[in-house]
């Protein structure tokens, strides 16, 4: 009795030896089952694309993204106050637009020559652009505003024109960061009001040497300690 115990025991760790290295050798192919899938492998939404549900084939049907035509990065909700300490009052961006509602608002934003912000601010609002363009834009653009940023370089882009090239405005480069234009999509989720007219304010101040400041930002800029960028 006690050599027929000993046998089952050796057979059932013989088998279970077995099962264990034929699992860790064979085939990948069928992984093990995995809980909360999204835990081990995080889905990154991309705010300006199509927001599908990472592990099931129907689209996402939450009705604030189907509105926004499956885009993640949403505006303030109607009827809310925005948090904006600069005090911008601007169109809402949410509502898509037709190409003449594009375009005539970029042409009308080509005639704006000076930024809306607080002109005794100015030396801080340029050094502020300078640090959000150099992480948020830099990239394509380039430090040097050439469009020969990183990613152009690598190859994995092309087609980035030179700040000094175009004929542009403080509030065309606003306008451009706020609805995107050509390959170039929509910087309002990323960058608030104010801080998109900080940053086309860095690029005309950086890129556009014959870019007029707005009215006593001499004064200013002379008068106003620049503070570090946060």
């Amino acid at each position: 009795m006690r050599k027929m115990k000993n046998s089952i025991i050796k057979l059932t760790a013989l088998f279970s030896i077995t099962v264990m290295v034929l699992n860790s050798c064979g085939p990948n192919q069928n992984p093990p089952l995995v809980y909360f899938p999204d835990m081990y492998f995080p889905v990154a939404y991309d705010p300006l694309m199509k927001a599908e549900d990472a592990y099931s084939k129907h689209e996402n049907e939450i009705p604030a993204f189907v509105r926004n035509d499956g885009a993640t990065g949403l505006g303030p909700i109607d009827g809310t106050v925005s948090r904006n300490k600069d005090g911008v009052i601007e169109d809402s961006n949410d509502k898509a637009l037709t190409p003449d509602q594009y375009n005539g608002g970029y042409d009308i934003a080509k005639t704006i020559t000076n930024s809306p912000l607080d002109p005794k601010n100015f030396a801080k609002d340029i050094e502020r652009g300078k640090g959000l363009y150099e992480k948020t834009c830099s990239a394509c653009h380039g430090v040097g505003g050439n469009g020969q940023g990183p990613i152009v370089t690598s190859g994995a882009y092309s087609g980035v024109p030179a700040y000094a090239d175009r004929d542009i405005t403080v509030a065309s480069v606003h306008y451009v960061m706020m609805n995107g234009r050509n390959a170039m999509g929509s910087y309002a989720g990323m960058l608030n009001a104010g801080d998109r007219w900080r940053v086309a304010m860095y690029v005309m101040n950086a890129f556009k040497k014959n870019a007029a400041a707005p009215a006593n930002a001499a004064v200013a800029t002379t008068a106003t300690e620049t503070p570090a960028v946060k």
